[in-house]
Parts: structure tokens; sequence; C-alpha cells
């Protein structure tokens, strides 16, 4: 018997301590804390972030291209290009790209029948170092030219005037050249011809100081 009211009073415990588990108040029983969420960002706010930056990057832009104008405008009012002439003085530039046409017809043409003509024009249009540059250069047309019955006529086609300072300038030419053997068997050449020549003023006359022929 004491066996049997042992195992009941076991069992009526356990009942109980069950029963006060289950009528333990809801609100004893621990809840998880609740998730904190970001704050959210309104809309427009995040929108405009990239709006600002490219303001501020645009303002920067203008500043520094306020400030390289107004350098570039300093450089072009102190450049030489505003000095020269060829580029200022129209009347100047067309009176000196006519003279170095008409100088480099004469002093580049040569007649076996004549050749006293070509150092006339020599004497009136060149000046200084020229004076040599064309002696070398028409030396070989001299020589054969009565044997050859040469004949060297040249026609300057197109030129430029690069600049212009007080009593010098340079010129571009563009030349076309025909050489004609008029002697039995002869033949003609043409060629074209590229060079640049300094011009001097004096006495109110241009003169072909040196003739530059790109050979370095």
């Amino acid at each position: 018997m004491s066996t049997t009211r042992h195992v009941v009073n076991r069992q009526r415990r356990l009942a109980a301590v069950k029963a006060r588990e289950i009528a333990v108040p809801a609100s004893r029983t621990p809840r998880p804390k609740p998730r904190k969420q970001a704050p959210r960002v309104p809309r427009t706010a995040r929108r405009s972030v990239p709006w600002i930056l490219l303001l501020t990057l645009l303002a920067v832009l203008a500043a520094a291209f306020a400030v390289l104008a107004h350098t570039r405008a300093e450089d072009l009012r102190e450049a030489p290009a505003l000095r020269n002439g060829a580029l200022t003085d129209t009347a100047r530039t067309s009176e000196v790209k006519g003279t170095v046409g008409q100088a480099v017809d004469a002093v580049f043409s040569y007649d076996h029948t004549a050749p006293g003509r070509t150092d006339k024009a020599a004497d009136k249009y060149l000046t200084g170092k020229a004076v040599g540059q064309h002696r070398e250069m028409l030396a070989q047309v001299r020589s054969q030219g009565q044997r050859q019955k040469l004949v060297l006529s040249t026609t300057v086609t197109h030129s430029g005037v690069e600049a212009i300072d007080g009593a010098r300038a340079r010129v571009l030419v563009f030349a076309d050249q025909s050489n004609t053997s008029t002697a039995k068997g002869g033949s003609a050449t043409h060629a074209a011809a590229m060079f640049a020549v300094d011009v001097l003023q004096r006495h109110g006359t241009w003169r072909i100081a040196n003739i530059d022929t790109f050979r370095g």
C-alpha cells in the first residue's frame, strides 16, 4: 500500500507542477525584442545627392575655364603673332608677295641666247647670301647652256607670306620649272619646286637675302 501511495502522491505533485507551468500569465513569457529598422531616406533626398555633386562639379569647371580664358587672352595679347605684319597689314603682305613672285620668275629663268638677262635680274632682286646661293644653283645650267642651247623657265604658281617683321619677311614659294634643250636630239624636263625665301627691304625695295631649299 505504501508503494501505491507513493506513486499516487508523486503523480499528483507532477500534475500540480505542470498545471502551474500552464497557468503562468502570458505577460511573463519573454518576448523577442523588435528589430530596429534603418531610418528611411526620403526618395527626393536620395535623388538630390547626385545633382548636388553635378552642380558642384560644373561650378568648379566654370571657374577653371574662366581662369584659362583669362590666361589665354593675356598670352594672345603678348603673342608675337600680333606683331606679324603678314596677319595685320594686307597691303604690305600683297606688296611682298608680288615682288617675290617677280623676283623668282626672273632670277630662276635662263635663256642661252640672252644669258645676261638672268645676271641683271640677280643684281636687281638678290642681296647678301642669296647672291652666292643663286650662282651655285644655276652653275650647271650656265656651264651647259650654250652647248645644249638650254632654256630654263620658272613660274611661281602659289606663294604665301609667312611673316613680316619690320623690314624683314619670309615667303613660302611653289613654282613650276621647265628646262628645255633646243639642240639637236635635245629634250625637255618639267618639275615642281618648293622653297622659302627671306627678303629684306632696303630703300623701299624688297630683295631676296636667303634661299631655303629645306635640304637641311
